[in-house]
């Protein structure tokens, strides 16, 4: 696991500048606990990020295409931003295989939950939101959800 990331920079449609901020985001708190890596290097604070940048690009995609009533926006927005789109999204790059994994989280295999696999994805997206604003979450939705301009 955890290979070249110019990989996974082809797969989501963007490059990192800092890579420190793409390592935080791919560190489970386990790993870190186990490597003596500091908290605030994990995922869990980009994942937070992640999940609002999401809503907000998910929002802007939906106003941008024509959505004009509230009902169906939020309706909408529930579908595309929820565990299971977000984990499906992750699946299909292969996000597990770049995430630096607790030995126990490797044993059982904890990438195959749809929470553990979604949040990975949040985190993701969080850590391009720091790097390259919303564009760099926009530019992601659309290279691997099919999802907006």
């Amino acid at each position: 696991m955890n290979l070249d990331k110019k990989e996974l920079f082809q797969v989501i449609g963007y490059t990192f500048s800092d890579i420190k901020l793409l390592n935080s985001a791919l560190t489970r708190v386990a790993y870190a606990g186990e490597h003596g890596i500091e908290k605030k290097r994990t995922m869990d604070r980009f994942a937070v990020l992640g999940d609002a940048a999401l809503d907000t690009a998910i929002l802007e995609y939906l106003l941008a295409s024509g959505e004009d009533d509230k009902g169906d926006i939020t309706m909408k927005k529930i579908a595309l931003v929820n565990m299971s789109v977000f984990r499906r999204f992750a699946e299909s790059i292969n996000l597990p295989d770049f995430v630096f994994w607790g030995a126990g989280e490797l044993r059982q295999r904890i990438w195959e939950s749809g929470r553990v696999s979604a949040e990975c994805f949040e985190a993701l997206c969080g850590a391009a939101y720091l790097d390259g604003g919303m564009d760099a979450v926009k530019i992601i939705l659309k290279t691997v959800g099919g999802i907006g301009k």
